[in-house]
């Protein structure tokens, strides 16, 4: 099926370039010992004199932080440049108490990277620290203040570490764009210098957005608040459906900065190119240029920890996986520990890959169970795979077993044996049931008779479910062929 932008008669290319912020795992802020685990504090109780920007107080660098966007922009393939510099980015918004943010502008720490994406390259323009903002609270009418109409400001986030990946425009899609971010996310989870999580605002995207008309660039709107997977790629379809319908009709899309709405499904104007910020950059006076050592590039490139697509690889080279299991296992940096931890247990790496990505994740997802803390799965998980290989429960129970065990923390033997779930494997009395179950069903077996394949499963569902599931299915598969052939 074609998609929208692709059924003119002129040639309509979407053209889509990224900007991520990523919050770096630190223990302090980026120019202060102030602590950045802000999440649940009371609002304002981790600020000191330089996070809040008060006259006299000085910055001074966090090493650890540096160190980490090192690792990021060598993972991302980036040139490192001998020395960089911070600036003043200068505007003025209610959660920046300095009214500037130390960034870095013309000299960054990485230039010139990539990431690989399905074989394709996607270009990383430039990869460089600043300082994170506070946070506006809106309260509501069911917010703590009723009926507010005003704001509060929490400057607990102020001054934690970031760095910002700017992409070159080489994305062409919603998809792809939303497949590089799970990535990126994957790669800095891999080598520990972020959670990569978008629901606390660790991860944040940004995109800039054209339709390239008959290979001739468009303007470009960018486009802010896509705080999910989902959000990035409803957002850019949403966008290039807009700007398509406007050049289709003649019109000319304009500069300008749009807000992603994701209750309405749809981005709204927010400012305009004439009303864009003119952040007067200069050099930042209080720190000093920063000359990178090459002995401590050289030492972080030589303890890079395992990247992602270098797991997959690992996997599908010791372990036969496919394509779409190593993609699924990497794609969370806990989901492929856990299952490198499985595979240590348990061996069998085919049969726990199975078990993760469909029940595991299932069972997960529906109990809001973080997978980091899961470990206590393994034992479970190994003891449920031998009980189905003995042939103490099939499939089906196997699977109903696992799912209580993790969730009632039981072991899957006592499950069984309490709730008598032990296989049906005696083939005579799975036979008096196959017999019993066909005389009930005529109308199936005559379906079956005249050639009609799919009665045949229909009468196989019925005698598991007169066993209860509890009967092996290769022995009933065989007893009513049996059967059936009989009357034929």
């Amino acid at each position: 099926m074609q998609a929208f932008w692709e059924v003119s008669l002129l040639e309509l290319k979407p053209v889509i370039g990224l900007e991520i912020h990523c919050q770096l795992l630190t223990k302090t802020k980026l120019f202060c010992s102030c602590p950045t685990d802000y999440v649940g504090r009371e609002p304002n109780s981790i600020v000191c004199p330089v996070c809040l920007g008060l006259p006299g107080s000085l910055p001074v660098l966090n090493k650890e932080a540096l160190k980490l966007a090192l690792r990021t922009a060598l993972a991302l393939n980036c040139e490192i440049l001998s020395k960089t510099r911070f600036h003043r980015k200068n505007y003025f918004y209610p959660d920046l108490p300095k009214a500037y943010q130390i960034s870095q502008y013309d000299i960054p720490l990485g230039i010139n990277g990539y990431l690989e994406l399905n074989g394709k390259r996607i270009g990383i323009r430039r990869v460089h620290m600043e300082e994170d903002a506070g946070k506006l609270v809106h309260p509501t009418k069911t917010g703590r203040i009723e009926g507010a109409e005003y704001s509060l400001v929490d400057f607990n986030r102020c001054g934690v570490p970031l760095i910002e990946i700017v992409t070159e425009p080489d994305l062409s899609s919603p998809e792809e764009a939303k497949t590089f971010v799970m990535e990126l996310r994957s790669l800095v989870q891999h080598i520990g210098v972020s959670d990569g999580n978008m629901e606390e605002g660790s991860l944040r995207c940004d995109a800039n957005i054209s339709i390239s008309v008959n290979g001739k660039r468009g303007v470009k709107t960018e486009i802010k608040n896509m705080n999910s997977f989902r959000a990035i790629e409803r957002a850019l379809a949403y966008e290039i459906k807009r700007q398509t319908e406007i050049i289709l009709s003649g019109g000319e899309v304009v500069q300008e900065t749009r807000h992603w709405d994701d209750s309405k499904g749809i981005t709204t104007s927010l400012r305009g190119k004439e009303e864009a910020h003119d952040y007067r950059y200069f050099p930042e006076p209080d720190l000093l240029p920063l000359i990178i050592d090459r002995e401590l590039v050289e030492e972080i490139r030589r303890t890079m920890p395992e990247l992602p697509k270098d797991r997959r690889e690992r996997w599908k080279r010791d372990y036969g996986l496919g394509d779409y299991e190593v993609s699924v296992l990497s794609s969370s940096k806990a989901l492929g520990d856990l299952f490198d931890a499985c595979v240590r247990e348990i061996g069998k790496p085919k049969e726990v890959s199975n078990w993760l990505q469909v029940e595991f994740l299932r069972i997960a997802d529906e109990c809001k169970l973080r997978i980091e803390e899961s470990y206590f799965v393994i034992p479970y998980l190994k003891e449920v795979i031998e009980l189905l290989e003995k042939g103490v429960v099939n499939n089906q129970v196997a699977k109903s077993v696992f799912e209580e065990a993790v969730k009632t923390r039981r072991e899957p033997l006592d499950i069984v044996k309490a709730k008598g779930l032990e296989q049906v494997s005696d083939e005579t009395a799975i036979r008096d049931i196959v017999k019993s179950v066909l005389s009930e069903n005529q109308d199936a077996v005559q379906s079956y008779l005249s050639g009609k394949e799919k009665a045949f499963n229909f009468l196989l569902g019925q005698v598991m479910r007169a066993t209860k599931g509890k009967a092996n299915p290769s022995v009933v598969r065989k007893v009513l062929e049996e059967e059936l052939k009989s009357l034929s």
